[in-house]
């Protein structure tokens, strides 16, 4: 049985948003919560949303595996949107505001301030705000359009005395502006919001005219545009225009305060070119992902969770060289847990290191300062052969990359932009040194970005290495894709779009053969999100044969075994955390001789079968071990997790006398992991110590 895509994400959301109702947790996780939620829609609206009214609209109304066509599928999304933002605004105005405002947190109302602060927020307003403000006529011949997600102010002007004299106009308010407001005079920690001091103060900018009216509004659009490859086109160029494309593409949502009365609705819907569908009218202060810079202020830390720190990956000796912790052995770093520094240092060593011949990485998603991105420029300018992968097409980070290739380029670095029609989203890291007159690879792969910052909130795997087999197919990966040749002879990786899923499958109908052999058979994963079609056959199959299957999805699952005698063997999970759940792991019980491997593809169509990804087996028995107790921890989680029901809808799981949860518990197995390495340190250190 066949889960709806959109349906199954809009569940996983739910699941966030309940984090931020949980009165166990301190006040400014829960706002956290809220902010994530609201973000994680934004994107749904943008991308799912607009892909669906694009489909509409072009009058495709086939139906998805679920059997919904885009109508349907776009009413079934209104209704529990409008059922989720309500929740989160009940959530805001009756549980959190006010303990936001016991704490003095909590926005202060223009209308609630005495004569002196209002003097001096005015006074604010004219110096720091109205210069970096656009009024934008919007009632002229060809109107201006407006920003996506960005908030605006819809003013109605009036320079007479009869109804021809009045006009609107939109004034944008930039990112660049904070949203919460202090000023001396309100006191050390009160605040107001941005929108509300702009439209008490906005007739400055209209001296001759009469401020009618003044609100807030915001437009979300269309984010599903995709660059049209051509043989011999310029790629670089083709994604900048893009970028313009999304600046004017339709409206998808429109939302607007509650109270806002219907002729002015109607106004601004036709001004943004929204359809009575795509209206969402708000009981709160727009754009909710604002609060969640409240959650990191310094201060209040009675208020957050208390934070954990992460570890020294076992088997990572500081004093050394990162060539040298790997020469000893692979490596494996579960982050956040464990650092990610190593991961750094291995390109920074690399960059500096005169052996270092040559780096190759793919590069998807990075930071904005990235470290990477500075130790690449470093080793080219060196005169180190580099190469860099960086895919144009990792939605909403076009930009920033097209930015960083451009600095790669300046540095000497060769820049390669990827496979035509395929996105690149394998994390594979190549590094060629010269030792004793011969050469060797070290390599590294993993489950997640290239990101120091997201490396800290993301659980990810890492595997460093310098295996020779794994090496060879690291240098096999990259020279089938810098020189356009097919994905295929690799002694052990299984790329896709090429071998991943044969592989999968494969594995898949192993454990199914066993099964119906009366053989005990079992599959365990972790990943992301679950809808190949080939693959819930293959597990359907499975499940009705006798596999036990267990699979930890964070978010979209689109299988429901289809019988109940199935559905018994099938346990499947969500967990939601501090950490967002990242990695992939896939473990196949293979008649006693477990097979367990990473990736950086989950089980959806895209992954398998229209992108470049990677799997890598974890052929080192206590590696391996390691990896499968994260799986093992996944299960017995009954403090996080939420369990797929036989309706296909998810129920918190039920909690033992002693309630376990995996994060936790992987936080304190690296800080032991940690000590007992920092002993083993001392231990070999201490015969050489003079004494």
């Amino acid at each position: 049985m066949y889960i709806n895509r959109e349906l199954s994400w809009l569940e996983f959301n739910r699941r966030v948003l309940n984090q931020a109702q949980r009165r166990d947790l301190p006040l400014l996780e829960r706002v956290r919560f809220l902010a994530i939620s609201a973000s994680n829609l934004d994107e749904f609206f943008q991308v799912r949303v607009g892909g669906l009214q694009l489909m509409q609209q072009r009058g495709k109304g086939t139906t998805d595996r679920a059997g919904l066509t885009p109508e349907e599928q776009l009413d079934l999304i209104r209704e529990r949107t409008l059922h989720m933002v309500q929740a989160q605004y009940d959530l805001m105005r009756h549980e959190l505001f006010p303990l936001l405002k016991e704490a003095d947190l909590a926005p202060t109302a223009m209308a609630d301030l005495g004569e002196t602060p209002q003097a001096a927020l005015e006074q604010y307003f004219i110096s720091n705000i109205a210069p970096l403000l656009t009024p934008l006529a919007m009632e002229v011949e060809q109107p201006p359009v407006l920003p996506s997600l960005n908030l605006i102010l819809g003013v109605e002007l009036q320079s007479g005395t009869t109804p021809a004299a009045t006009r609107f106009v939109a004034v944008t308010l930039p990112d660049m502006l904070p949203r919460r407001i202090h000023a001396a005079a309100l006191g050390k920690e009160k605040y107001v919001l941005l929108e509300d001091l702009a439209a008490t103060h906005i007739g400055h900018l209209f001296p001759e005219e009469e401020v009618v009216c003044v609100y807030p509004f915001r437009v979300t659009r269309n984010g599903d545009i995709a660059v049209a490859e051509e043989e011999g086109g310029n790629f670089a160029q083709d994604m900048e225009e893009v970028l313009v494309a999304r600046k004017f593409s339709d409206c998808v949502r429109l939302e607007i305060p509650e109270g806002t009365p219907e002729n002015y609705t109607s106004r601004l819907a036709s001004i943004a070119g929204a359809q009575n569908s795509s209206i969402y009218s708000v009981p709160g202060p727009l754009r909710l992902v604002d609060f969640a810079s409240l959650a990191s202020t310094p201060g209040h830390e009675h208020l957050k969770i208390a934070p954990w720190e992460p570890s020294m990956p076992a088997g990572v000796d500081p004093t050394m060289s990162m060539f040298e912790n790997i020469a000893e052995g692979d490596i494996l770093i579960n982050n956040p847990y464990e650092s990610y520094e190593p991961v750094v240092k291995l390109v920074e060593e690399a960059a500096a290191d005169p052996d270092v011949l040559a780096i190759k990485q793919c590069l998807y998603r990075t930071a904005a300062n990235s470290r990477f991105i500075n130790a690449l420029c470093r080793a080219a300018e060196a005169g180190k052969q580099v190469t860099a992968l960086v895919e144009l097409k990792a939605r909403f980070d076009e930009g920033q990359n097209l930015q960083q290739a451009e600095k790669l380029q300046r540095s000497g670095v060769q820049v390669v932009y990827g496979v035509k029609g395929f996105k690149t989203h394998a994390k594979v890291l190549l590094i060629v040194r010269r030792e004793n007159g011969i050469l060797r690879r070290y390599s590294h792969f993993g489950t997640g970005n290239y990101n120091e910052n997201t490396a800290r909130i993301y659980s990810d795997i890492s595997l460093l290495t310098c295996d020779e087999n794994l090496g060879a197919d690291a240098s096999q990966f990259f020279n089938s894709i810098t020189g356009r040749t097919k994905l295929t002879r690799f002694r052990r990786l299984h790329p896709s779009p090429a071998l991943m899923k044969e592989k999968l499958l494969a594995l898949i109908h192993a454990e199914t053969r066993r099964a119906r052999q009366n053989e005990r058979a079992e599959i365990r994963a972790k990943m992301n999100s679950l809808n190949d079609a080939d693959m819930i056959r293959a597990l359907d199959e499975a499940a009705e044969a006798g596999v036990r299957i267990s699979l930890n999805i964070r978010g979209i699952c689109c299988w429901l075994p289809s019988s109940a005698s199935a559905r018994k063997r099938v346990n499947i999970v969500s967990i939601v955390d501090r950490y967002l759940e990242h990695a992939r792991i896939f473990a196949f019980h293979n008649g006693g001789s477990p097979q367990i491997y990473i990736a950086s593809a989950d089980w959806m169509g895209r992954n398998l079968d229209r992108r470049v990804e990677l799997m890598i087996p974890i052929e080192n028995a206590m590696l391996a071990h390691r990896v499968s107790g994260i799986l093992d921890a996944c299960f017995k989680d009954d403090s996080q997790s939420y369990r797929m029901q036989e309706d296909g809808n998810y129920a918190p799981a039920k909690q033992s006398s002693q309630s376990f949860r995996m994060q936790q518990y992987l936080q304190r197995q690296a800080e032991l992991n940690a000590r007992s390495q920092e002993r083993a340190n001392r231990q070999t250190l201490e015969p050489h110590l003079p004494r």
